[in-house]
């Protein structure tokens, strides 16, 4: 990041981070809009890796470019055992989940109404 650079909004930060986890190759990516829900942030985002390795890969490689592109610096826990990684990005919190453990856990069923359910389903 520039010296002059301009802080990421709420938005550009969640493209930003959808963005890193196409290019990793991950899977299911489920946004879902926290904005008048919660206040601990903006966003978060849900996404499978296949397996623990891939999982971490995923994790490290969002927060190095979310700090070397935009000097964002995240809190990552999870990452020694793979089976998911929390990364907590201030405006956002990002969730890297084994397929098995994602299903376990079932964020979105907590989070979104069954109508936003099944629209990010498609």
């Amino acid at each position: 990041m520039t010296g002059n650079a301009t802080p990421l909004a709420s938005d550009e930060l969640l493209g930003v981070i959808v963005t890193s986890l196409e290019n990793s190759k991950a899977e299911e990516i489920v946004k879902i809009d926290l904005r008048g829900k919660s206040e601990m942030a903006d966003w978060m985002v849900i996404a499978t890796g296949r397996s623990s390795r891939q999982v971490a890969a995923i994790a490290e490689h969002l927060v190095d470019t979310l700090k070397q592109d935009h000097g964002r610096l995240s809190k990552m826990e999870g990452k020694d055992t793979g089976d998911w990684v929390l990364i907590d990005v201030g405006d956002a919190i990002v969730h890297v989940f084994r397929p098995e453990v994602r299903e376990f856990y079932q964020l979105e069923k907590m989070w979104l109404s069954p109508r936003e359910a099944s629209a990010s389903q498609s």
